[in-house]
């Protein structure tokens, strides 16, 4: 999956001009941006506000907070030039995005602290759709993008979303975002999206995976990542699959999700590791991992399971990971082992099958909680 953020914020950016430019007679400081408090001109202001600060955080490689800067409109600009600035800032990100190698990181508050250089496009979409809508409504224009573009936006940042059927994903941001209605489904007054979750570890990040990337590499593709040896590990695909399923039937949870490791030194892929659902009612969860064949051997699942570990049992709400190892894989089962879980007990062995259907023949290895620890 090549990456196709810096496009994708181009043809938004097109498209919202295009638009505009029919109504650049109006009087945009009268009107309210359809349920905005804003004038039609304020938010115009705010789209250019926004692209070009996602370019400063991506630029700056911002780690702790926003980059402390902001953009000024000279007196007495008119709708004209608004425009020409709504076109200069959507350029400058573009450029960023397009010179921003994929390891990188930068601040966004939401939900997780950073995002890289694909949350920030999809973030940089969703506030010119958003609010090219808004101005829309306001000054009485029909607006409707490209069928491509918020379909980038859920699948990026709103992997909480279940899709409506078919190719109708701009009314499901619409509804997502508190701007439209969906049959069977409640309105919402609150929202936030999601950038994926990167969990560190000492010479990896675990790098979650989004509906986007499932989907690419469940169909063969490479998910936007560079693979060690070319590709990942079948593994990983069926993965990725169940991302995808997960997604479409609205029960992903992108903490219980798939996670790609990735080598701190040259930012390429070793192989993938996650979990087979949400925890239990009683706090357990399954994991799963693999590497492709020519990282074996170097330590990285290890590294990389205790990373993820540590981080589920540190919730309240987790009280034991378990690990289901085909009993002749002794090299898995001394990764588990190395990462702190221990060989379940028969009778744990016997529950665990019977309330997670798992083959009997699979061995089961434990870490529970440091405070379940007796």
């Amino acid at each position: 999956m090549r990456h196709v953020g810096g496009e994708r914020v181009t043809e938004a950016v097109a498209g919202c001009v295009e638009l505009l430019r029919t109504a650049v007679g109006q009087d945009w400081e009268a009107v309210k941006a359809g349920r905005l408090e804003w004038s039609c001109h304020k938010t115009a202001f705010h789209i250019a506000e926004d692209l070009v600060a996602y370019a400063g955080q991506l630029a700056g490689r911002a780690q702790d907070d926003y980059v402390p800067f902001e953009i000024t409109l000279d007196d007495g600009t008119d709708n004209d030039g608004l425009l020409h600035v709504i076109e200069t800032t959507g350029a400058l990100f573009t450029a960023t995005l397009r010179t921003t190698p994929p390891e990188v990181r930068a601040f966004h508050p939401y939900p997780f602290r950073s995002a890289g250089r694909e949350g920030f496009a999809a973030m940089g979409v969703a506030e010119v759709l958003l609010h090219t809508h808004d101005i829309a409504e306001g000054l009485g224009l029909p607006y409707e993008p490209a069928a491509g573009l918020p379909e980038f936006v859920l699948t990026t940042i709103f992997p909480h979303i279940r899709p409506e059927p078919g190719p109708d994903h701009w009314r499901t941001l619409l509804w997502a975002t508190g701007r439209g209605d969906l049959p069977g489904r409640a309105p919402v007054t609150e929202w936030r999206w999601r950038n994926n979750l990167v969990i560190p570890a000492d010479r990896l990040t675990l790098q979650g995976v989004t509906p986007a990337a499932a989907t690419d590499l469940a169909s063969g593709g490479d998910g936007g990542f560079e693979w060690v040896g070319g590709e990942p590990f079948q593994g990983t695909r069926d993965a990725a699959g169940m991302v995808v399923k997960a997604y479409e039937e609205g029960v992903h949870r992108p903490e219980w999700g798939l996670f790609v490791l990735v080598r701190r030194e040259d930012g390429r892929a070793v192989g993938g590791m996650g979990f087979h659902g949400v925890p239990d009612e009683e706090g357990h969860a399954e994991v799963g991992y693999d590497l492709t064949e020519s990282a074996r051997g170097h330590g990285y699942a290890t590294e990389a399971l205790r990373a993820l570990s540590d981080h589920a049992l540190a919730r309240d709400d987790v009280h034991l990971l378990m690990a289901a190892i085909e009993a002749d894989n002794a090299p898995s089962q001394g990764v588990a082992s190395r990462a702190g879980y221990l060989r379940a007990s028969l009778e744990e062995e016997r529950t665990a099958h019977e309330a997670h259907d798992l083959d009997p023949t699979l061995r089961l290895y434990v870490r529970r909680a440091r405070r379940e620890t007796p």
